[in-house]
């Protein structure tokens, strides 16, 4: 099920800010995103939430193992 990002900006700012980050972590650890300052890391995380505004990244919850995720839309085929 896909979360819509309406619901995701009436998260409080630190929920919200976290699921980016442990996206962007993933992120790191296959070579995606190599900027690990604070500074890259906050404008990191301003490129993920416009990207979620634009709908290029997504954020899954899995009912079957009660999760949640940011993926790329186009991975997902919706």
């Amino acid at each position: 099920m896909l979360v819509p990002y309406d619901s995701l900006v009436q998260l409080p700012t630190e929920t919200f800010e976290a699921l980016i980050k442990e996206y962007l972590f993933t992120q790191l650890e296959d070579g995606s995103f190599s900027n690990t300052d604070e500074e890259g890391l906050q404008r990191a995380i301003a490129q993920c939430k416009q990207a979620l505004k634009q709908g290029v990244l997504v954020v899954e919850y899995s009912e079957d193992d009660e999760s949640i995720a940011i993926r790329q839309r186009e991975q997902l085929g919706y």
